[in-house]
This record gives structure tokens, C-alpha cells and sequence, in this order.
């Protein structure tokens, strides 16, 4: 069996080498050529990125950080150390793969790729707070939010434990509950905005923070006012995807989806 070995670019956890050492001493081929599978080691970051773009099955390596703000690794299906394990499993073929539902983004009518986890729209470096309007379409019916505050993130199931999670953590407005999350249904995607200091539903008397929406929507982000605003989540950029108030970003389902390999019961 072919495997493909994919690290951050920059600042990969594991040497290739080590990683290859592995793969290797599992009886497999280390090749980027017409690879069968792909093992993925990194955190939640790298699998995101890889996971958008990459079309053969993939397998999910965390790496243990001691570091508190070192990498969670929610996506991990196993960590480095128990990766020959894993391997051999896939060999003697004791495992599955998962499609896994992608969204697309446009701008402008320019497609920006597909998003694996989520895409966040949020405030540039040179920049204040962001005046936003949202717009949700499908299911029948039609959602108008506007909004102030850092910005709006829209997430799949598979990164409905980031950003989208971040309200959960919050107890009583003075300390952190540091493992809460909501992993949403596979049928749903999730907006939350970003630490609003105003958000209100046209038509109602709603202020929305966080909540889902069918599978099939189409999501709408308009600027309001000139403001440094990015898209995030779309490539190893960090600067991100600049919108300003003569762009249109469209977020729905995409066609292809992210094959995921499982050889635990999860």
C-alpha cells in the first residue's frame, strides 16, 4: 500500500523521516505518487488544511504537546506513539473510511475552495470592530442577522469543537471550562459570532450569539462599513482572504466531502 506523509510545511511536529520510519516498518511504501492513504501528523490546524484539499483517505496523527497552549488534536484518530498500531490495521484492512461533508466559499463569485473544519470571518490586524450583516437562505425560509463585534465563524461537524465551541467555555463570565464543546449532527452546520457586542435578527426581537442550521443552506456575508476584515481557514495564509464592502461571500455544501479513516469504534 502507497502512503502519502503530510506535515505542517513550516513547523511539523515529527521529522518526515521518523514518520516515514513508521509508515515503512509497517510493510507500506512511502510514495506521493498515486498514494492509497494519507497520514496526516500535526494538530487540528494541519488536519483542516489537509482535509480540504486532499482526496485519498486520510488518517489523523495527534502528537502529545506538554505545553498548555500546544495543540489539542480533537481530530486525532490516534496519537504518534500508537501509530504503528494503527498502521497494521490498515494493512490487515481492520478499519473504515468516513465521508466527512465539506462547505464551499465564494467571493464575489470567485470559488476560495472547500472548508474540511470551519471558515471564520473576522477583524484584520489593522482594524476595530467589524459591522456585518448575515444572511442565511434554505429550509424554507430566510435569516437576516446583523451584527458588531470580531466577527462570524461557520463550522462543520468536524470543527464544531474550534471556534464554534468557545461560548461553551465560558462559566458565568469569569472562568473558563476548558474541555467544553458541542460536536454538531453531520446534517447541520454551525454560526457563531465572535464576541459581539451587538447582534439582533431583523424582524424579531432576537439577539443571536450562536446556533445551527440545515445541511443545504446557503450562508451570506455582507461588510456594512470600510473595515480590515479576512477570511480565515482557507489555505496556510495567515494574513487571510481580505473582503471589503463590495464583496459577497457565499458559504454552502460542496460536492466533493473528506474521507476520513477510523480503527477505533468512534
Amino acid at each position: 500500500m502507497k502512503v502519502k506523509i503530510l506535515l505542517d510545511p513550516v513547523k511539523p511536529k515529527v521529522d518526515y523521516e521518523q514518520v516515514k520510519k513508521v509508515v515503512t516498518a509497517a510493510g507500506m511504501e512511502v510514495s506521493s505518487r498515486r498514494a492509497e492513504i494519507g497520514v496526516v501528523v500535526g494538530g487540528d490546524g494541519v488536519f483542516s488544511e489537509f482535509g480540504r484539499n486532499e482526496s485519498i483517505p486520510l488518517l489523523f496523527v495527534g502528537v502529545k504537546s506538554s505545553r498548555p497552549t500546544g495543540s489539542k488534536a480533537f481530530l486525532a484518530e490516534v496519537e504518534f506513539e500508537d501509530l504503528g498500531s494503527a498502521l497494521a490495521k490498515v494493512v490487515e484492512g481492520s478499519y473504515r473510511v468516513v465521508q466527512s461533508k465539506r462547505l464551499e466559499v465564494v467571493k464575489s463569485g470567485r470559488s476560495l475552495g472547500d472548508v474540511f473544519t470551519d471558515v471564520y470571518l473576522q477583524r484584520g490586524a489593522d482594524s476595530n470592530c467589524i459591522r456585518y450583516r448575515l444572511t442565511v437562505k434554505g429550509a424554507g425560509s430566510t435569516i437576516v442577522d446583523s451584527a458588531i463585534g470580531d466577527g462570524v465563524v461557520v463550522a462543520t461537524r468536524a470543527g464544531s469543537t474550534g471556534y464554534f465551541s468557545y461560548p461553551d467555555k465560558l462559566k458565568d463570565g469569569d472562568a473558563l471550562v476548558a474541555d467544553a464543546h458541542t460536536l454538531l449532527d453531520e446534517d447541520t452546520v454551525g454560526v457563531c459570532h465572535i464576541l459581539p457586542t451587538y447582534t439582533e435578527r431583523e424582524g424579531t426581537d432576537e439577539h443571536p450569539l450562536r446556533y445551527t442550521v440545515p445541511w443545504g443552506c446557503r450562508i451570506e456575508l455582507r461588510i456594512e462599513r470600510p473595515v480590515d476584515a479576512r477570511l480565515f481557514g482557507l489555505g496556510w495564509d495567515r494574513e487571510g482572504e481580505k473582503v471589503t464592502t463590495k464583496d459577497l461571500v457565499a458559504i454552502e455544501p460542496s460536492q466533493r466531502t473528506t474521507r476520513v479513516i477510523r480503527t477505533t469504534g468512534s
